[in-house]
């Protein structure tokens, strides 16, 4: 009898264990997985786990393989010689590496060097700055060196004023060996100053190391030019879009067989993420947001042949194929991540079509919460379109309860909104502290076609509204959806997205939260870094008082001129070095609230960018994020 008091007792522990809900610091606890390749032998995966501390505020990093077919994780301490170097010449040679180089004079030390102290800083020239630093004349370049004396390296961009990587996020995937390893391909916008800041016209160029001379390989290109790959036959292949100005045309996969270039995408109604090559050259692997998920793709490669051209997807379900590591065997080694779970390596068998999960990080966390559930729900929209929205449900959900409801507003504003997995905008979160979250997939949003991927440029404030609130106002008919408590969240677009919704809500809503949110259309053109991006979502500047596409978006979708109807409760989120959309956004809207008498916060982290990073700082946002709606909804 006494053991099987025990026995029950122990089952009850491991019941009211299970039962444990996410929180923001268990999300915090989670393990970060980053693939780095497979091992040169081909025998395994290399990858990395990054996991936060709080107490320290930054991640510690430890690295790890397993077998490509599954087993046992090993750490490793130094994963340098395990994964091939593609920074290697093919002889061996020659190592290419990167590094800022003073090429402009721009402080006032620069200009005047006994005055050593001075903190001036001196432009002539838009571009000074972009993202979170400023310009300070430095420059990243490419540079090569014999691999048995690296000290003697050699500068392929010696005193250009451009970018190779490109700034904010390349890095070594911006150059590349050609096949014979006698020339060195790379990215770079050739553009300096106001030119730099109006455009996205990235190319490839070619850089000779026995002639030094540099040529460029896609000068009629007006639009991005990225990611450089060879194929295992040796033909530059790379991601292209069209338009210069535009950062989320479609992109397409572009092979340069024998001095023609192929797109092998043109016909196929998607944007690509990413690829690889087979091993056999005869087809290429791609990643691509499809119907509110990323999947995996291939497309035959027929040369010049009149063989077609055939797009084929490869995987299928309500998960995200997030990161393509390579191809073993009949195995896609890929990352698979979903709205519950963060990534984890799996292989996908391309024959059996079957998936085995290889790595398990954060099973042991997980195999203790109580987790939500998605749902696919498809509404049609006041133009008669049929609109996926993801649905994600709190733990234990109960449908003859009453939930408080969160209308999220995705940034980008042409980012998929898919089965990701947040660790700020984290649904299962959300979720998880007893909210039911509404996440449109609405216009704007790649996966769904082209048309509907470009509806939203120059039309902020139009059907995409409308989109909104027909997700928002579909899902209030629900039972279960407490009407008189619903609130709208969102960044970056989204954020301009709730600023927007503020002054058109109709009393819809009983609270909303801005991080980083453009608020006032004129003063973001004034101040923010891509000015393309504002010229071609906007259609111009606002002072183009015959531009009516322009006039359209400065007054009719300007948020500022909505602010007399605001009578809501907002919170505002900024980072003090977000130069995308700069601080002066937050503060007038927080202003603007304030001095109407509206119940407002304004969050402000000094050092953070559009994002924010550092462990403490992520933490009080999600506290402060739930004190909020605890609050006002």
């Amino acid at each position: 009898m006494k053991k099987l008091l025990i026995l029950t007792l122990g089952m009850m522990g491991l019941t009211a264990a299970a039962q444990e809900t996410l929180t923001p610091d268990l999300l915090w606890k989670l393990g970060r997985l980053s693939p780095i390749g497979i091992s040169k032998d081909g025998k395994n995966i290399v990858y990395k786990v990054a996991t936060p501390s709080i107490e320290e505020n930054k991640s510690n990093a430890k690295y790890y393989t397993i077998p490509v077919n599954g087993g046992v994780a090993t750490e490793v301490p130094d994963v340098k010689d395990l994964v091939a170097d593609k920074n290697l010449s093919p002889d061996g040679k020659y190592i290419l590496s990167h590094k800022e180089v003073k090429v402009s004079r721009v402080l006032g030390k620069d200009f005047y060097p006994e005055l050593k102290k001075s903190e001036a800083q001196i432009y002539n020239e838009l571009d000074y700055r972009h993202w979170d630093t400023w310009n300070d004349g430095t420059h990243n370049h490419v540079f090569y060196a014999e691999n048995a004396d690296k000290a003697k390296a050699i500068d392929i961009m010696k005193d250009e004023p451009y970018d190779s990587p490109q700034k904010p996020f390349g890095g070594d995937e911006d150059y590349i060996w050609s096949h014979d390893g006698s020339k060195i391909i790379y990215v770079s916008k050739k553009q300096y100053g106001t030119n730099y800041a109006i455009s996205t016209n990235t190319d490839l160029y070619e850089y000779d190391i026995n002639t030094k001379k540099t040529r460029n390989l896609t000068d009629e290109n007006m639009g991005y030019d990225t990611h450089p790959m060879l194929s295992p036959n040796g033909d530059l292949t790379w991601l292209q879009m069209k338009r210069d100005g535009y950062e989320a045309d479609k992109n397409d996969i572009i092979v340069r067989y024998k001095e023609k270039d192929i797109n092998l995408t043109a016909a196929w109604d998607g944007t690509v993420d990413s690829f690889k090559w087979s091993a056999d050259g005869k087809k290429v692997y791609f990643i691509a947001a499809v119907d509110g998920t990323k999947q995996l793709f291939e497309v035959n490669f027929p040369g010049l042949t009149k063989i077609a051209v055939r797009v084929t997807q490869i995987t299928n379900g309500d998960f995200d194929v997030s990161e393509l590591i390579g191809v073993s065997g009949n195995n896609a080694i890929v990352t698979r991540t979903d709205m519950n779970h963060a990534p984890e390596i799996y292989a996908y068998d391309l024959k059996k079509k079957t998936w085995k999960q290889l790595t398990t990080v954060n099973n042991d966390l997980y195999g203790k919460l109580t987790l939500g559930k998605t749902e696919r729900r498809y509404v049609t929209t006041t133009d008669g379109k049929k609109m996926l929205v993801w649905v994600i449900l709190p733990p234990n959900f109960d449908k003859t309860k009453k939930y408080p409801t969160l209308l999220y507003c995705q940034g980008g504003p042409q980012s998929a909104l898919t089965q990701s997995y947040s660790f700020r905008w984290n649904f299962s979160l959300m979720a998880s502290q007893g909210y039911i979250i509404v996440a449109p997939n609405r216009r704007g949003m790649p996966g769904h076609g082209v048309q509907w991927n470009e509806q939203i440029s120059k039309d902020w404030g139009g059907q995409v509204m409308d989109d909104y609130l027909s997700a928002i106002d579909d899902m209030a008919k629900e039972s279960y959806v407490d009407k008189t408590r619903l609130g709208a969240v969102g960044a970056s677009y989204g954020g301009y997205s709730v600023f927007y919704l503020a002054g058109i809500h109709k009393n819809r809503f009983k609270t909303f939260i801005s991080h980083c949110g453009v608020y006032n259309l004129e003063s973001m053109y004034g101040t923010t870094e891509e000015v393309f991006f504002n010229n071609w979502d906007h259609g111009g500047p606002y002072w183009q008082e015959n531009n009516v596409v322009a006039q359209k978006a400065y007054n009719q979708f300007n948020p500022i001129k909505l602010v007399n109807n605001w009578n809501t409760p907002i919170m505002i989120i900024q980072g003090g070095k977000d130069y995308r959309v700069p601080i002066g956004q937050g503060q007038e809207a927080f202003q603007a609230a304030q001095l109407k008498g509206i119940k407002s916060r304004f969050m402000y982290f000094p050092e953070e960018n559009h994002w924010v990073t550092k462990p403490q700082n992520a933490l009080v946002w999600q506290r402060e994020f739930f004190k909020w709606l605890k609050e006002t909804l």
